[in-house]
């Protein structure tokens, strides 16, 4: 019986060979660069592995320079801020957006919405970004030539604002993934029973009512489930996305971890502080993860394994 199944299944564990190979590869053999962080690393012509062989060990001493790194405060605090609205926007306006395309009994409308919404999500940051940086620039862009036609000469620049860039951010990214979250939301609203609006109408319950009292209860693991999973990305502020918008203009407000691991490490060689960074940013999301993992298996029931 054993051996039959064995024999069946053969393919399948055939078929998982380069994906194993290409993991290993690409995301564990990489890790032996986390050493860099106890180094002074410093890279030699004879390659990287001789230098990291070749770099005085210094314990924890990179993880205490960086600590009195100028800025590194507010690189940690852009971070939280900028990811904790993100996480909040993406699971309120996803939801709003969700509830009312599902009050529309018109499928094809609400389609038509639904793939219109979700079309910027296929779109990586590096045209997005172009696209705001031209749409908003207070030169020749867009939408200071709407302000100047309704007769407001003073432009305005969002991401070459300090104070507003965060919120240039999450905006500029709730528009990008809006699409996600709501089909997410959109799935667990069409698995509500249809019998349970009927009984709502005949006890005399209008829309609104039966929005408060059946819909937003009946989907209410699937928001604490989304918002649970999103802890884990709560040092994810989006590298992609701020790379592209974000300039020296606006570092003090804008730079997160990722931007400044990015900095320091490529751009200005310091490569242990930024492998420093890199390593507290993953021991954070890990235990974030594992916190979120286990909250949702308590509180919804979600299992991984």
């Amino acid at each position: 019986m054993k051996a039959s199944l064995l024999k069946r299944e053969l393919p399948l564990y055939g078929m998982l060979i380069v994906p194993v190979i290409l993991v290993f590869v690409y995301s564990y053999i990489p890790m032996v660069g986390f050493v860099m962080a106890f180094q002074d690393f410093v890279p030699y012509r004879q390659g990287f592995v001789y230098s990291l062989f070749h770099s005085e060990f210094v314990g924890l001493n990179v993880f205490k320079s960086l600590l009195h790194t100028p800025g590194v405060t507010s690189v940690i605090y852009n971070t939280f801020f900028i990811s904790f609205l993100k996480i909040v926007a993406k699971l309120i306006f996803p939801l709003i957006f969700a509830l009312l395309l599902n009050e529309i009994t018109k499928s094809w409308f609400r389609k038509l919405a639904t793939t219109i919404t979700y079309l910027p999500f296929f779109l990586s940051w590096v045209v997005l970004g172009g696209i705001l940086l031209d749409f908003f620039s207070p030169q020749d862009g867009a939408f200071n030539g709407f302000l100047k036609m309704m007769g407001i000469h003073d432009s305005t620049f969002f991401f070459g604002n300090a104070d507003q860039f965060p919120y240039a951010v999450v905006l500029s990214d709730l528009w990008k993934e809006i699409g996600y979250n709501t089909i997410i939301f959109l799935a667990a609203l069409t698995a509500i029973d249809p019998s349970m609006y009927e009984a709502a109408v005949i006890d005399g319950a209008g829309r609104w009512k039966q929005t408060i009292y059946l819909t937003i209860p009946s989907i209410t693991p699937m928001i604490i489930l989304v918002g649970i999973l999103s802890l884990g990305n709560v040092l994810n502020a989006g590298q992609d996305q701020i790379l592209n918008l974000y300039s020296p203009v606006v570092y003090s407000s804008g730079d997160i971890i990722d931007t400044f691991a990015f900095r320091q490490g490529i751009q200005q060689g310091q490569f242990s502080i930024a492998t420093a960074v890199g390593l507290f940013k993953s021991l954070v999301s890990f235990t974030m993860l594992s916190i979120a993992y286990l909250l949702a298996n308590k509180l919804t029931n979600y299992k991984v394994f």
